[in-house]
């Protein structure tokens, strides 16, 4: 799954990209949640909203596959000013070991 998300998003050229699996965090299964840390110059100028939109866009069908993505976009100055996204809250439960 990591590698199609990593092919799906080549087209915005990203100046750094990380795709953590962070299915063990959650009860749903494997391939369920990932966390998506891209950093790309053509965010230049977008709002957060239109940032993530591209990026869902370019991701189309595959999204159908993901439960969820914890998504975190920035531009290269955003990103030298943070160097490092939020850490993701622990899973809430609504998992499949709570039916």
């Amino acid at each position: 799954m990591q590698q199609k998300i990593e092919a799906a998003l080549a087209e915005l050229t990203p100046n750094f990209l990380v795709i953590d699996d962070e299915s063990y965090m959650h009860s749903i299964g494997e391939n369920s949640h990932f966390k998506l840390v891209i950093v790309s110059d053509q965010f230049v100028g977008q709002r957060k909203v239109q940032r993530h939109q591209r990026v869902y866009a370019l991701l189309g069908e595959i999204m159908q596959q993901i439960h969820g993505l914890a998504l975190h976009a920035y531009t290269q100055e955003e990103w030298d000013a943070v160097i490092a996204a939020p850490e993701s809250p622990e899973c809430q439960g609504g998992g499949l070991l709570d039916l």
